[in-house]
Parts: C-alpha cells; structure tokens; sequence
C-alpha cells in the first residue's frame, strides 16, 4: 500500500480508503470482516458519514482494537432522528449526534471532523453565521478533533471552504464523468447540454479547486470515484462504456491534491479488485484510451446509491431500491436474488406517498418518485 500525505494535517493516509456507507446494511459480524480485510491490505483511513447507531457501533468495535492505526473520518452534522438519517445543523441535535458517534467508536476524538455534506450556497453561510464553525474550532481546540474537513458534491462551495481557512480536507465527489460537469447548486442543471468527454474538457472550475488545494495545502479525498458503480459497468455508464476498479482510482489518484479514493466496499471479497491498483501496471491504469472511445459523450443524472434523499416519511430505504432496480433492469428478467432482496425490504416502492420531499435532498437531482413508480410496475409492488 502506497501512503500519501494528507495535505498539511501531517497525516499519512493509504492511497484507498474504506467508505462506511454500505456497511449500514451489514451486521457485527460482516462489518468486522470488511474492516479487517481493509487493515490487512493496509488500508488505514475510514469515513462514516452514517447517523445510524448500529453501524456506527459495529464499526467502532472492529476498529477498538486497532483504534491508534486507523484515521477516522468522522461526519459532524449528520444525526439520527425518529429513526432515520438527517443531515442537520441545529447546534443542540449536531452536538448530540457527535457525541454520540465518539462514544460508539470508543474514542474521545475524531481524526478528521467533517462538516457534513454542503451543497448550496445558503448552508454554507449558516455553517458560518450560526455557530456550527465555531464549535468546529473549538472542537479542534478542544481535541476532539484533529482537523477540519468538509463534505461537498459543488466545487464551488469546495473552494469557498479552502479559502476560507479553516477546512484542511474536503470529501469531494470526483471521477471521469462528473470531471466534465461545471459547478451548481442544482445537479440536474449539468445534464441540460451534452459535454466533450475528452479529458481536455474538464471543468475549468473543478480544476481549479483541484490545484487551489494543491496550492494551499488543503487535501481531497475523494467519494464517489466509481459514480455509484456506475462506471464499472457498460450498460450503466454514461459514455456507453466501462471503466475498471484500477483505471477509475488512477483517474482519482492523478488530480492534484488528491490524497486518498474512500471505497464502499459490501463485502471483504471486493477489496482486492480495488488493492489490484497498488500492483497494476502502466496499460492497466490507462483510462485515457477508454474514454478517448466512448461512444457518448455526457453523463446523465441517476442514483449513485448515496443516501442523502433520507429521511422518508413512509421509511423506504430509496438508495437501496434504487439499486435493486437498476440491477433488475440490466437483465431480461429479474435474478431471484434481486426479488428476494427486494421483497425482504421492511418498506416498497409502492409505499411511495409522492411527497418528493426526497428530490430536494438529492444532490443530483434524481426523479426519485418517477423512479418509485417504474420501481413498483416492475416488481408488482
């Protein structure tokens, strides 16, 4: 495993990262066995922007251990309410939830404290305005965090927070596709054109943040990196075209100040797809000629399974039904394996009230209710 430093913390962090989302849906058990499986490939940075308390407590007990050897990427924000995830910045509910995930990761600090998910101009200002930063410094005076960090899909809002000061590392969403896309508050604004995929084509303003955290010492580390797996597969992709494991970390891992990729891994087998990338070679990390290939040339906007369209008042797990659709239509009928996930899920598409309180929530925008109702047509229910 290859170390790089992160920013100016004076961290070292491995170049892939373990992501924490996926492993919400796991038990005690398999959620050891993923974090373990990471630690032996020397994987030693981990992020959880989950409320959830289980996964935060399965994940806190197969690091407690090992706690001094892993760079915990802790999100400040994101709490738990009336049993389900909310993003949140009342001070009261943002400190609650913070102490609340030290306690279940058996620590009296975070590594990295990130200000969770700011996406529009508005909530940065209410970060500024409202106290939440100020407890963020004081946290960090406190030593209850190391470093401040941030999480954001707008590049816009990234370097508003690296100029800033404060922020040392941004959790940005980073891979060939959404490379192509200029900066908004609203996603579904960057799929109004279709957008040269040649990789002289990138945002000007991504690529500015990307050297302005170079310059400034503010380190990336990157979500998102395969758009939900979206890349990996041909039928799914939005240049008609798949990319490997290895050729989307290479993309991620050659913009400037990019320290680490965070990989949500389901289960301890896929990890050496993604570790492959430590011993590949030249031709196996070119994702140049692949894209230089493709045959579309614009990414459209569809779930990449985030969660962030949480909380639903009808309790549906939306990213997890979003993903058994997407796995059922890529075949001409639908694998037992999907329809028994599916029928095991405590709530349905069907239950779908259309209360698209969920497509604000969605950092890219999703049709989330038009997707509820093919959902239900295609599972009759």
């Amino acid at each position: 495993m290859i170390y790089r430093k992160l920013g100016n913390t004076g961290l070292l962090v491995s170049e892939i990262g373990l992501g924490g989302e996926w492993l919400e849906r796991h038990n005690a058990e398999e959620v050891k066995a993923v974090v373990d499986a990471c630690r032996a490939e020397g994987i030693n940075i981990i992020d959880c922007f989950m409320s959830e308390p289980n996964v935060r407590s399965n994940i806190g007990n197969a690091i407690q251990n090992d706690r001094e050897n892993w760079i915990i990427q802790g999100h400040i924000g994101s709490a738990w309410r009336n049993g389900q995830y909310v993003r949140t910045r009342d001070l009261a509910e943002v400190k609650e939830a913070f102490a609340d995930l030290l306690a279940r990761f058996h620590t009296s600090y975070m590594d990295l404290g990130m200000i969770h998910f700011v996406d529009r101009f508005d909530d940065w200002n209410t970060v500024l305005e409202n106290g939440f930063m100020d407890y963020m410094l004081q946290l960090k005076a406190d030593g209850a965090i190391r470093h401040i960090g941030l999480s954001t899909h707008n590049p816009d809002i990234a370097r508003l927070a690296v100029e800033h000061g404060a922020v040392e590392v941004i959790l940005f969403s980073l891979n060939p596709a959404y490379d192509l896309l200029p900066a908004t508050e609203n996603i579904d604004d960057y799929f109004v054109a279709e957008y040269d995929t040649s990789l002289a084509g990138i945002d000007p303003g991504r690529a500015q943040l990307y050297k302005l955290c170079e310059q400034k010492g503010v380190a990336l580390t990157v979500m998102k990196g395969f758009a939900g797996g979206r890349l990996l597969d041909e039928k799914r992709s939005p240049f008609g075209t798949a990319l490997t494991p290895v050729q989307c970390l290479h993309y991620a891992l050659t913009r400037p100040a990019v320290a680490s990729v965070l990989i949500g891994f389901d289960n301890p087998g896929q990890v050496p797809a993604s570790i492959a990338y430590e011993s590949a070679d030249d031709d196996a990390k070119d994702y140049a000629s692949v894209l230089a290939g493709a045959p579309r040339h614009a990414y459209k906007g569809q779930c990449t399974y985030c969660g962030h369209c949480k909380p639903c008042p009808k309790n549906i797990d939306i990213a997890m039904v979003n993903k058994l659709y997407d796995l059922a239509v890529m075949q001409e009928e639908i694998p037992a394996s999907v329809k028994e996930h599916y029928a095991a899920l405590q709530a349905h598409a069907s239950d779908c009230i259309s209360c698209r309180a969920c497509e604000g929530r969605c950092p890219f925008e999703v049709k989330i209710t038009d997707r509820m109702k093919q959902t239900a047509e295609l599972f009759g229910y």
